[in-house]
């Protein structure tokens, strides 16, 4: 790899910081780093992009657990049984990433992620009470079936994963919008440990680019953790609409760029 100049570095740290932020509050924040790593170093490897990415983009997502989890109260008995299941059906995904094809998903994600959107803009006080739902054999055969299947999806494709995870814990699980978060991002931590083992082994990531980005994905992720910690459920709410409306047209773009 060629060196990389203290100007496009600087620029990926700042898509770094901005990734961390989003990504510390509803998810999604790969949809603003992996793009500027694709565009920023072109030359580079996709493996090592993804691997890059993975290791900075996990940085951010710990830190942002800690600071979730010194505030907000979790039910680990609940949560632990989702996890495994999450981060064994994450390696399914990777696994299979290379023998399905992944366009064929796009559309279903999409018209998904508009129907996630339409129901929590006209349903106003989606999220803003806090009745968790998560006692019981049903709701444990509903979280490993969660956990599951997006963790496979996280695996092998992956956008998006953190906003499902969400609105599936409002929805389904009765909490509202900020400990949905809290608990959506020990998940995605759960789906990204496998896949960051597995690239480090295979020797896929940049550590002179990894490390500066995930020093700047941490501090984004604390800046954004912290606001939604001190704003509530309404700011993460409102924030996860905006963040949704963005992957939408994202993955619009990218199926009309295929056609």
């Amino acid at each position: 790899m060629t060196d990389i100049s203290l100007e496009i570095l600087a620029y990926l740290c700042f898509f770094a910081f901005l990734a961390g932020f989003i990504d510390s509050v509803v998810g999604g924040g790969g949809l603003v780093q992996l793009p500027a790593l694709l565009i920023f170093l072109p030359g580079l490897a996709i493996p090592a992009i993804i691997g890059t990415h993975k290791l900075a983009s996990f940085s951010g997502t710990f830190v942002a657990t800690i600071q979730y989890a010194r505030k907000v109260k979790l039910n680990w008995k609940f949560l632990i049984p989702i996890i495994i299941s999450a981060g064994i059906f994450s390696v399914l995904g990777a696994r299979l990433v290379s023998s399905l094809d992944k366009s064929v998903l796009k559309p279903l994600i999409l018209v998904l992620l508009i129907l996630v959107l339409i129901y929590t803009y006209f349903k106003k006080d989606l999220g803003n009470i806090h009745n968790p739902k998560q006692t019981g054999n049903r709701q444990l055969l509903l979280g490993l079936l969660i956990g599951g299947g997006l963790g496979f999806y996280d695996g092998f494709f992956g956008p998006g994963t953190g906003s499902f995870l969400i609105f599936a814990f409002v929805i389904i699980f009765g909490l509202d919008f900020l400990n949905a978060s809290a608990n959506a991002k020990i998940i995605n931590c759960a789906t990204n440990i496998p896949a960051i083992v597995y690239f480090l082994y295979t020797g896929d990531v940049i550590f002179k680019v990894a490390l500066p980005l995930a020093v700047f994905n941490i501090m984004g992720s604390v800046a954004g953790s912290r606001l939604a910690l001190t704003k509530g459920s309404s700011f993460v709410r409102m924030f996860f609409l905006v963040v949704v409306t963005g992957i939408i047209l994202r993955f619009a773009y990218d199926i009309l760029k295929e056609v």
